[in-house]
This record gives structure tokens, sequence and C-alpha cells, in this order.
């Protein structure tokens, strides 16, 4: 079998899709010279129709002739054996779930790039796969044969012990990856989403390099997560939640806070982060039991405000961080009091808790409890 991989320079106009341009009218010299490697392991599957080539090219037709790379490789080593100092836009036809390591391969091409250049390349998204996969198998037989792919794409792979064997025996090829994954990867390694695109099951993207990676959130992959809030005096804390996104998520806030924007409640709307089980946990605040461990350990009082992110921190007035600032987040916030809809909303619930709690603190959290018990148990109110 053989790895393709193109590692001549090419101008916007191969790739460009409109009838009125075709590659024959071009020099030779323009157009992309294949080199084959002959391994052993590796198949071809170098696609390329008119859609890719139209997403592809908008771009492209922006840059030199001399500026553009284009690969169809795992390997980021022949990338940067290849790819001249002076490229700004690398286009990689291989999807990222044949990458060995996924992070260090977005690292190089990091690495390779200056800011705003780009890096192009695609994705099958679990949801594609699961689609594809099933889409031969009987209906009787659906369950059980997705249930095993589960076991042993999606979850042997995260058990350390179990890890090495799994990529010895697949060699890294078809990766299972939520899109959720792929593009918290690409943003912790320094990268940031432009447009993407879903053609044949496949979905491409323009990552537009914005930074050095960055590795300060620590991803796992465990059931139990600690996620950095603001806590008291504007001091970082971690807060204990059960999993509810799926990993690499916590990079994503504002890329889907830019384009989704809040939905009422002031949930992020359409957030794929989150995974079907993750939704049933948040709707019983399943998800926040494991938060009585900084109860306990004195970071968040009972009942108080929300202990939020960064992100989500900087929405807020400058007048509420302050006054925020001052006091212990809580693990049954005013929200649920009051059920405001809107990020305004929101925020007059707060400062309507706080001035209240600092006239009277003990009463002002016994009055809260109260009225949160009483959404929750008799009006049957549930988290968003």
């Amino acid at each position: 079998m053989n790895e393709v991989f193109f590692v001549h320079s090419v101008s916007a106009s191969v790739l460009d899709p409109r009838p009125s341009i075709t590659t024959s009218a071009l020099p030779k010299a323009s157009l992309p010279k294949p080199s084959v490697n002959t391994h052993s392991d590796v198949p071809i599957d170098f696609h390329f129709n008119h859609e890719v080539g139209e997403f592809i090219s908008k771009y492209l037709m922006r840059y030199n002739l001399n500026d553009i790379k284009l690969f169809n490789t795992r390997s980021s080593d022949e990338i940067i054996f290849n790819a001249a100092s002076k490229t700004k836009v690398i286009v990689n036809f291989k999807r990222i779930n044949d990458y060995r390591k996924v992070n260090r391969f977005f690292e190089d091409m990091n690495s390779l790039l200056q800011t705003d250049d780009l890096f192009i390349s695609n994705i099958e998204t679990h949801t594609k796969r699961k689609e594809r996969i099933l889409k031969n198998i009987p209906s009787p037989f659906k369950g059980l044969y997705y249930g095993i792919d589960f076991i042993f794409h999606r979850i042997i792979p995260k058990l350390n012990y179990l890890k090495k064997l799994y990529f010895k025996q697949t060699k890294g090829y078809g990766r299972v990856l939520t899109k959720a994954e792929a593009y918290g990867r690409l943003y912790s390694c320094g990268f940031e989403i432009i447009e993407d695109v879903l053609i044949d099951g496949q979905l491409h993207f323009v990552a537009k390099k914005r930074s050095a990676p960055c590795y300060d959130y620590k991803p796992t992959y465990g059931p139990l997560i600690k996620l950095k809030r603001v806590g008291k005096g504007g001091k970082m804390i971690h807060v204990f939640k059960i999993r509810t996104m799926h990993p690499y998520a916590e990079y994503l806030q504002e890329y889907l806070y830019n384009k989704n924007s809040l939905n009422p409640g002031g949930k992020i709307k359409d957030d794929f982060r989150i995974s079907k089980l993750g939704r049933t946990f948040r709707k019983y605040w399943i998800d926040e039991i494991p938060m009585l461990l900084n109860f306990f350990r004195g970071e968040l009082k009972l009942v108080g405000i929300r202990p939020l992110s960064e992100h989500y921190f900087g929405l807020y007035p400058e007048t509420l961080q302050l006054k925020r600032a001052k006091f212990r987040p809580g693990i049954f916030p005013p929200f649920y009091a009051d059920m405001p809809k809107t990020l305004d909303e929101i925020v007059a619930s707060e400062e309507k808790y706080l001035d209240q709690y600092m006239k009277n603190p003990m009463l002002t959290d016994l009055k809260y409890f109260f009225m949160i018990f009483q959404n929750i148990v008799f009006k049957g109110k549930r988290s968003a």
C-alpha cells in the first residue's frame, strides 16, 4: 500500500473549481507532483472533489505560489522536512483520525507557521463514523455491534494499562474523535477555527495560528474533572464536577460563545461539547455532587453566586465583578431561585442576592435555600 504526500508548492489556481480555469491551462511547474513512499501498513485515502476544492481554494487564492504546501500524510516529520521556512499555508488531506499523536502533530504545525498562517485539514467526527459503520448492519444487531465498537475504540484507548496495546494493534489509525475533542486539541495547540464545512461525511476545517500551544486547563479523560473558576478575592480555584463534556471541551468556550451566543438561561446555544449522558447529569444536577468536596475545603458555601469561568466572568459588568470578588461562590446559586432567562437577568439576580446578603447573610442564604428547594422539588425546575 502507499502513502501519498504532496511536497511541492502549488498555486491556488490548481484547486480553483471554477469552470473557466483548468489545470491543463496552467504551466506544468505549477501542478503538484506527488511523490510516493511505500509502506506496508498505510492505505491511500486521498479523496478530492469539487466541494472540497471550492472550500479550500477561496483561502489559497489569497497567497502566492511558494507560500502553500499540500500533503497527504500522517507524519508531521514529513511535513517538517519538506515545508520551507516561508510556508504560510499547510494543507493536509489526511484526516486527523489517523494521526498517532494528535497533539504532537498540531504542535509541529504550530512551530512551522507564523501568527495568522493557516493549517487546513479534516476529521471524521464520532457521529459521522457511527452513521458509517452502522449503515449496513441489520437493525437487530446495531446496538450490540456499536456497544462492542464503543468499548474497543472509546474506552480502551483511555485506560492507561490498555492504551499501549490498543495503539500497537491499530497503529493509530481510525482514532475516534468528537468534534469537541478535535477542535479543543487545536485550540490548546494555539490554533483558532475560522471556518468549517461538512462534505461527504468529513468535517473540513481551516484553522489560523494565533499563539503558541498552551495546556493551562490540563485536560483529562476521567469521569471526575477539575474546572478553573473564579473564587473569592478573584483567586482561581478548581471546582470538582462529574464530566458532562467531551475531553478538551474547556478550550472552546470563547469559540462557541462568539459563534452561537447564549440561549435562555445563560447557557451557550447548540453546545456540541456536551455528551448525551452529560445532558442527563446536568438536568438532575448529578454532575454537581462532587462540589461538596469544595464545600468541605472551604472554597464554596452552600448558597451563593455561581462559580464562573474566566471567560464568563468577563461578560459581567465590572461593578459586579468587584462585588462578587468579596464573597465565596456557592453550590446553589440565586439563579435557581429566580430562574432568569437572559444574561442581563442573571446579572440582576446576582446583584439582588448580593445586596441582600451584605445586609443579612444568614437570613438571605436561608431564604434563598428554601426558594431553590421549592423550585426544584415542587415546581420541577431543572438545570439547563
